[in-house]
């Protein structure tokens, strides 16, 4: 059965930038994001096998969440001042390994992952998200898994109720009735990861 990788390209270039040292090249540019996002990708291309490979990022601009709910991310500071001039450097990189990038405004990168780990499915591919997003585990299923590329791990049911307490396909609910406070989203008052777990029935 043939399988689609989806890389997680946004969330992964900001975790890379904060896990690793500040890198860079002899002109004095900053690299480290860069690296991180070449050693991954080396790293995929030799640890899995995939007969369809994309690189999934946000466009710069709001996206519809804004409209729909104005404080959405509205805590986050702006990209470190060291990352942005990588950004296009990252693309670069990627399309260099011949895997396309992805992107469409007004959207997030979840929002395509999701899209296509579907339409994958339906069409009888095997799906690999390669990401430790914790929005994206709710994509977990038969056929559907995820693959955290910094710690270098698969995530699957068992870690997600490790974690959370409630299967994937409840970790949405989950997430609505605890709010969250990377997204700014608030949640119900007094209602804590175990206390939502067990209205969910988990």
């Amino acid at each position: 059965m043939p399988t689609l990788l989806l890389v997680d390209g946004s969330s992964y270039l900001y975790r890379a930038f904060h896990a690793l040292p500040d890198l860079r090249n002899q002109s004095g540019d900053p690299t480290g994001a860069l690296y991180g996002m070449i050693s991954m990708l080396r790293r995929l291309s030799s640890d899995i096998g995939a007969e369809y490979r994309a690189c999934i990022f946000d466009a710069s601009g709001p996206t519809f969440r804004d409209t729909l709910y104005a404080e959405y991310k509205a805590h986050r500071p702006e990209p470190p001042e060291e990352l942005i001039p990588q950004f296009a450097l990252i693309r670069d990189a990627v399309r260099a390994f011949n895997v396309p990038c992805v992107e469409l405004p007004g959207y997030e990168a979840d929002d395509l992952i999701a899209t296509y780990a579907r339409l994958a499915r339906e069409q009888g591919h095997d799906v690999v998200v390669v990401s430790s997003d914790k929005d994206l585990m709710q994509l977990i299923r038969p056929g559907v898994r995820l693959h955290d590329p910094l710690k270098d791990r698969p995530i699957g049911e068992e870690q997600v109720f490790e974690k959370f307490g409630v299967a994937p396909t409840k970790l949405a609910d989950l997430l609505a009735l605890t709010g969250d406070t990377s997204d700014n989203v608030p949640g119900i008052p007094g209602v804590g990861p175990k206390t939502a777990a067990e209205l969910l029935g988990a």
